[in-house]
């Protein structure tokens, strides 16, 4: 696959969604950048501005994303357009890679466990790199097993923690150079 018929969706944001987009520049992928107003993206390449109507197709109620994510939101409002976000980056990004951690009940934590989730429920292919274990895993079957993923497909998500950390990088660096060659 050509790194030039790519296309990489992010939201922008510093640690691993930062350095997906550093990555995707290197190597000379597109890259889109969802945005909606007053949120400031640490990477702001190709910013697409969604709209209130826009982010409202990502509306979801929040007791289904407690119960598909096995945890309770306190400020349920705050993460409200986070999540309409990501509903946009997996809808857009067929194959979906996050960095983070898997948590024991299976889900990935944080926000971006929401990116997760959708991919399952959409059928996505997902690809998670557990900071805490320094590993890949792949989504197969209805568990994590562990694997050493590529970029296969010519839309994808690049998303994950903002606490990235050094091994966090450099998988994200190797996913790119095993994907598209130095």
């Amino acid at each position: 696959m050509k790194p030039e018929e790519c296309t990489l969706y992010h939201s922008g944001l510093r640690g691993a969604e930062a350095t997906f987009g550093e990555n995707a520049e290197r190597f000379g992928v597109k890259e889109v950048v969802f945005t909606y107003e007053g949120h400031k993206p640490d990477r702001a390449k190709n910013l697409v501005e969604l709209s209130p109507e826009e982010l409202k197709r990502g509306d979801i109620s929040m007791e289904l994303v407690s119960k598909m994510m096995k945890r309770n939101y306190a400020k349920p409002e705050r993460i409200r357009k986070v999540l309409q976000v990501i509903f946009h980056m997996v809808n857009k990004g067929y194959q979906v890679f996050i960095v983070g951690e898997i948590l024991p009940n299976g889900t990935v934590k944080g926000g971006t466990g929401w990116a997760a989730e959708l991919a399952k429920l959409f059928n996505r292919p997902l690809h998670v790199f557990d900071q805490r274990v320094n590993k890949w895993f792949t989504w197969k079957d209805g568990k994590w097993v562990e694997d050493t993923p590529v970029i296969s497909h010519n839309t994808f998500v690049g998303t994950g923690t903002r606490n990235l950390t050094e091994e966090g990088k450099k998988a994200i660096e190797e996913l790119f150079e095993r994907s598209f060659g130095k």
